[in-house]
């Protein structure tokens, strides 16, 4: 029989704290520990395996819902693997138009921080251009 990992174990293979990964157990997204019989959580490889699978994707900026769907996919090997790809290409999107957001914030932060001569803050241009900033966020 394989070894089994408590929770702290799990945690420090996987580098995610034991909170998280109870709440990945109460949401679904790691199945519900396997329990000793004093009743602390214990962990086999293929938990470590999903634990990393969604600390990857989460670093990669995935939803929970992505993950969640990815995971689905993984859990059935049979199916097309376009559904995945489709998932991954939807998250580019959403990353393209974050960092044109961000672009666009960097430009008018540019703007704001080079216009400040010095002086009173009553008539600082920073503040002032803060203040009228409007960016389509």
């Amino acid at each position: 029989m394989a070894k089994r990992l408590a929770i702290g174990d799990l945690a420090r293979q996987t580098g995610t704290k034991v909170n998280t990964i109870r709440f990945y157990e109460e949401i679904g997204l790691l199945p519900e520990a396997l329990r000793t019989a004093s009743g602390r959580r214990s962990y086999e490889a293929s938990d470590v395996r999903r634990l990393a699978f969604i600390r990857h994707g989460r670093q990669l900026g995935f939803s929970i819902p992505e993950i969640r769907s990815l995971l689905a996919l993984s859990d059935q090997p049979d199916r097309d693997c376009a559904e995945a790809a489709a998932i991954a290409r939807e998250h580019l999107l959403e990353i393209e138009v974050r960092i044109a957001r961000l672009e666009t914030l960097r430009s008018a932060l540019t703007d704001v921080a080079t216009s400040c001569e010095g002086g009173r803050a009553a008539e600082c241009r920073v503040i002032e251009a803060i203040a009228e900033t409007e960016l389509a966020l």
